[in-house]
């Protein structure tokens, strides 16, 4: 009875429309208040310990990151880089647009930040060249759901804080399942390109090549910092977003000087030496630091990553206080000899659980989904032997489709933004991409080894103290 309050209340407020974060906690509250036995000072309790759990505090450092590389031109360096390496294929362009998506994934850990960073000039590109709107918005929304598969993830994180899973197992997990998905997308481009005759660009020659990647290397040198890093022994993964955030505001800053009190100034001026612009660049450098922290375009940086920041972290934390009354009425136990006494096995159970979420992920974002669904599966899981990261992935892959799937994706409707079109014609757009994110996760799913391949040759396998391990 307690357990089936606590899941029709939090419904009826979501289809209310009351936000994720405040159905969840106030589901939650009213479960305790009238029907448990736990004490109203346990709310307050779960409240503060989830926001400071040392892993969730990644998760801002990671946001700041993407937004210094939005704003800092990196976008437009990785696009030129991406474009000259394999423009000059049939579909070039959109291929391009792919892997620009891919590349940007890797420093943001985020979808919507991918699909606007890269959408906005890609999709303009594209429409220059002969690509219509439909085509261009639907290869954007389809490919910036990378965001979230490439390491860094944000979801990744997440899911990492709810289970106790290794961040850096989850990170290297991701590695190969993103790349084979930006691949497959890729191909289905190619494809659909020789099948329409789509254009194709010039080979600009590999000396352009090298340049695009010499130019936009700055921005890219963030993976290494990022994953060479972690890998390296150097720092923990919360400590490599803090260091990601401090190095992207030095690249947008002083390395590219797309924004700050340094926009436009050249590096060499006409008749300088290389030693004569190095000495006025160090200077620049320094005597510009202090006011390129407090100007207004570091100051807008800040309050958009701030904003995002508060926002997810109120649903990580009442999404944290729903898992604890979970807890405390033994609903996941419950389920579990439930499932196991029905007879499900490893394969049904993956199965129902790709169901859940994909009807799951049409009405709520990513985040507060997963923290909805995780502590009551994730026993389950582990009792059906299922490994914790083979788990992770797949979930990170429903949440990839949630983000496109009608009415709530919101890459649906970051897309829509930034082409300018409605949302609905964002969606008929998507929509035969979606085909293609299915069957990976149809391979991501009854592979594990895709998954599970790297971190346990490089890392060993993970723990298997997981079924109380849910915080």
């Amino acid at each position: 009875m307690v357990s089936g309050f606590l899941f029709i209340t939090v419904l009826a407020l979501l289809f209310a429309g009351v936000p994720v974060a405040l159905a969840l906690g106030l589901s939650s509250v009213l479960t305790i208040v009238l029907f448990s036995g736990d004490s109203m000072s346990s709310v307050a309790l779960k409240l503060f310990t989830a926001s400071q759990s040392y892993t969730l505090l990644a998760i801002p450092f990671f946001i700041l990151a993407s937004s210094f590389m939005s704003t800092g031109g990196v976008a437009r360096r990785i696009i030129r880089f991406a474009v000259s390496a394999v423009g000059h294929l049939r579909g070039g362009l959109a291929i391009a647009s792919v892997m620009s998506c891919m590349l940007f994934a890797a420093l943001s850990g985020s979808s919507p930040a991918t699909v606007v960073a890269i959408g906005s000039i890609a999709i303009a590109s594209m429409r220059e060249v002969g690509y219509s709107k439909e085509f261009a918005a639907g290869i954007i929304c389809n490919a910036g759901t990378l965001g979230i598969l490439i390491p860094p993830s944000i979801v990744m994180v997440v899911y990492c804080a709810a289970t106790d899973v290794s961040v850096s197992r989850m990170f290297l997990a991701g590695i190969l399942p993103g790349t084979v998905a930006g691949l497959m997308l890729m191909v289905g481009v190619y494809l659909n390109a020789r099948f329409r005759g789509m254009p194709k660009l010039l080979f600009a020659g590999f000396t352009a090549v090298r340049d695009a990647f010499l130019d936009a290397s700055w921005g890219l040198f963030l993976v290494i910092v990022i994953l060479g890093g972690i890998y390296g022994g150097i720092f923990t993964p919360t400590e490599a977003a803090a260091v990601a955030a401090v190095y992207s505001f030095l690249v947008a800053i002083f390395i590219y000087r797309d924004m700050g009190p340094l926009r436009g100034v050249p590096w060499r001026q006409d008749g300088e030496s290389i030693i004569g612009a190095v000495q006025r660049n160090a200077l620049l450098t320094v005597t510009r630091f202090v006011p390129a922290c407090f100007h207004r375009d570091t100051e807008h940086v800040l309050v958009e990553a701030g904003k995002a920041t508060i926002m997810l972290m109120f649903i990580v934390v009442n999404a944290m206080l729903f898992a604890h009354v979970l807890t405390v009425e033994r609903v996941p136990q419950t389920i579990t000899e439930w499932m196991i006494g029905a007879g499900f096995n490893w394969f049904t159970f993956l199965l129902a659980l790709n169901i859940l979420l994909l009807i799951g992920g049409q009405f709520m974002e990513p985040s507060g989904l997963l923290l909805i669904v995780v502590p009551v599966v994730f026993p389950v899981a582990m009792e059906l032997g299922v490994d914790p990261i083979h788990l992770g992935i797949m979930i990170v892959v429903n949440m990839e489709i949630g983000l496109i799937s009608p009415p709530i994706g919101l890459n649906l409707f970051v897309t829509a933004s930034v082409a300018k079109m409605s949302v609905v014609q964002v969606t008929k757009a998507a929509a035969p991409f979606i085909g293609i994110m299915l069957i990976f996760l149809v391979i991501a799913t009854y592979v594990p080894g895709l998954s599970t391949i790297l971190p346990y040759s490089l890392m060993g396998p993970e723990p298997k103290s997981f079924t109380h391990g849910l915080k």
